[in-house]
């Protein structure tokens, strides 16, 4: 089995071997997936993290027999961003990057040599999501404007930001909102509901569309043109600044 590596700190995974094409998800550096099929531009990959598809642009990416680093350590960046070095020059990759080495140590991607050399680590594993916890990581993007697809602080969609957050806790989330809605447990009323439950939102036709995290009964922070904190009730999210209702509530699940 073939193996593809993102080599750049931010690399956009588009629905089909094209520039034009929509971009419906993003890699981070070190994030790797299975191999699926090749152009002379672009190579298609299932991500070893979530299980989502799409295409690459493979000067982007590195394609190895094999994995290099500890993708099980739970390390990932803490901070806004942090330096890191490709190939001897420096880079900065997002908040929520797997650390795979570490610092100063160098692991090898195809032809690549990835260096990371701060060492600003969030452990993951065992980190309790207490809801102050869970409050302050997610306050962390806040402003981080919107963009369908994004993954990271420099863009993140509703989805991709409740999978970063959970990230930091351990909890695994698959990579769009009607996905995510699968997994959980139901929470019956919005009144019994815990910070860090999330909150889903259909369109006229029922589908799922929308996600945030739940801080408590009143307040949910997501990403609707940037991550932002609203006001929420039985109906659905009130925008704060304009007094606009803009998402339909559907559903509460509860991960932990």
């Amino acid at each position: 089995m073939a193996f593809v590596v993102c080599v750049v700190p931010v690399s956009p995974m588009r629905a089909e071997s094209s520039h034009k094409s929509e971009m419906t998800s993003q890699l981070l550096l070190g994030e790797a997936g299975e191999l699926l099929e090749e152009t002379a531009d672009f190579v298609k990959l299932r991500c070893l993290h979530d299980g989502y598809e799409g295409w690459c642009q493979r000067s982007q990416v590195a394609i190895t027999e094999s994995l290099t680093g500890d993708r099980n350590n739970g390390l990932y960046v803490g901070d806004w961003t942090d330096k890191v070095l490709i190939n001897g020059v420096a880079a900065w990759v997002p908040m929520g990057t797997p650390i795979l080495a570490p610092a100063q140590e160098v692991i090898q991607a195809g032809p690549y040599k990835l260096q990371y050399t701060t060492g600003s680590a969030w452990q993951a594993t065992g980190m309790a999501p207490t809801p102050a916890a869970i409050q302050a990581r997610a306050e962390r993007f806040l402003n981080t404007p919107y963009l369908w697809g994004g993954r990271s602080v420099f863009g993140i969609d509703c989805s991709g930001f409740c999978q970063l957050v959970f990230r930091f806790f351990n909890i695994s989330l698959l990579r769009d909102a009607y996905l995510q809605a699968t997994q959980g447990a139901d929470v019956g009323f919005l009144q019994e509901v815990h910070c860090g439950d999330l909150a889903f939102f259909d369109n006229a036709e029922g589908r799922i569309v929308h996600v945030g995290i739940l801080l408590n009964e009143q307040e949910i922070i997501h990403a609707s043109g940037k991550v932002r904190i609203d006001k929420i009730d039985n109906a659905g999210i009130v925008n704060t600044d304009t007094g606009q209702r803009t998402h339909q509530l559907r559903v509460i699940k509860r991960f932990f």
